[in-house]
This record gives structure tokens, C-alpha cells and sequence, in this order.
């Protein structure tokens, strides 16, 4: 029996049902009312988009409090791959539901990632077999590209956000994220945030929501 995914959530600003969904993935150590958050500063250019931040499936084995999607104990690459593919078949059962409750199509479904949940977004993503509207990742790195050749199943458009600065998540992530997607047609724009840590600032809030209202508000692809 797959684990049920929840947390706090954001109702459409308009009132009434949602005509998108954005969902945020939180980080390590943190839990989903870290990245709802974000949706006061988002709702007014999505004003009929519903914001979900959900609690990542495992509690946190690096710190007593927080929750994780994977664990990062052991950073042998093939282990850490296995956890992330299993956290993906939760999450993927998550956003199938949220889709179904709300009659909405992937068209109509953004992803948001801050640090391992910009890896979840980009794993999950990109695998999924009808294209979601778009990937906004903060912080982050994609796992495993060398499996994309034979698994990636569609190709929204991605964009990716990271401080260099950044002590977490080397700055170089975003380079190598980047040139990996180029290279198997996904299309994705960058924004590196100079003296910036681990972490959003506010250019890098406003270029998100822009490119969350570009890919939420597009006519739905046929």
C-alpha cells in the first residue's frame, strides 16, 4: 500500500474550483509548510490556480524534525537513485489523485522544487507520461541523466534557479542540469543569483512566478 501525501494547501484566489494546480516540493529537513509559503506571492498571477505543499513521505534521518523524500545518508549514487524512484511512485500517485479530484489535465499542472525537491520535480516531471504545463526548480541538481535517454516520457519546459553561493548544493548543478536537458530536447532557461546562498530571493520569486503564469496560462496542447 503506497503511503497518501499531505499538507497545507491554497485555495484559488477567485474562489470557486481550480483551473491549475502548482504543487511544491519542500527540501530536506523541512516540511511542506515551508514552501506554501510561496503562494501569497504567486496567487495574484495565478489568481485561479490552487497552490498544494505537500509533507514529503519519510521523516528526516539527518536532523529530529523535518521530513525527507529521500535520504541523503548514504550518497552512494545507484542507493540514492533507488530511494528517489521510490519516493517518485508516491508522489506520481499524489499528483494523479489531485488531478482526478479536480478534473484537470497535466496541461494543467505545475511542479515547484526547492533543493531535493527540485530533484524530485525533475525526476518525477520529466517521466510522467502526458506533459505537465512546467518545472521551476530552485537549488537543485538532476539525478541520474544518464537514464534520460531511456526514460524520459515528455519534455515541459523547465526553468532552474540557483544562487552561487550556494553552500548546500554545488552552483555547477545548474551548468550540468542545464547542458543535460539541452541535450535530449527539453526545453530549459537558467537564472544564476550572484552572492546568493541556499535559498529564493526576490528575483528569483518574481522570474518564477512570471514563468509559472507563461506556462499555467498557455493554451492547453492538443
Amino acid at each position: 500500500m503506497l503511503l497518501s501525501l499531505e499538507g497545507p494547501s491554497q485555495p484559488p484566489r477567485t474562489g470557486g474550483k481550480p483551473k491549475s494546480l502548482v504543487v511544491l516540493l519542500h527540501g530536506l529537513g523541512a516540511n511542506g509548510n515551508d514552501l506554501i509559503g510561496l503562494a501569497p506571492h504567486w496567487a495574484p498571477l495565478l489568481p485561479e490556480t490552487e497552490f498544494l505543499s505537500p509533507h514529503a513521505p519519510f521523516p528526516c534521518d539527518m536532523a529530529p524534525y523535518g521530513r525527507q523524500w529521500f535520504s541523503f545518508q548514504d550518497r552512494n549514487p545507484a542507493r540514492v537513485l533507488a530511494a528517489v524512484r521510490a519516493a517518485a511512485t508516491i508522489l506520481d500517485g499524489f499528483l494523479d489523485d489531485a488531478l482526478a479530484e479536480r478534473g484537470l489535465d497535466a496541461s494543467r499542472l505545475a511542479l515547484v522544487g526547492f533543493s531535493q525537491g527540485t530533484m524530485m520535480s525533475l525526476h518525477v516531471g520529466l517521466r510522467r507520461p502526458a506533459p505537465i504545463a512546467g518545472i521551476l526548480g530552485f537549488s537543485g541538481r538532476l539525478l541520474g541523466p544518464e537514464f534520460l535517454a531511456e526514460e524520459l516520457r515528455s519534455k515541459p519546459p523547465v526553468f532552474l534557479v540557483h544562487g552561487n553561493a550556494d553552500e548546500m548544493v554545488p552552483f555547477e548543478s545548474l551548468a550540468l542540469a542545464k547542458s543535460a536537458l539541452e541535450e535530449h530536447g527539453v526545453p530549459v532557461e537558467t537564472l544564476a543569483r550572484p552572492g546568493l546562498g541556499h535559498g529564493i530571493d526576490d528575483m528569483g520569486l518574481s522570474r518564477g512566478g512570471q514563468f509559472l503564469r507563461k506556462v499555467l496560462t498557455a493554451p492547453a496542447k492538443s
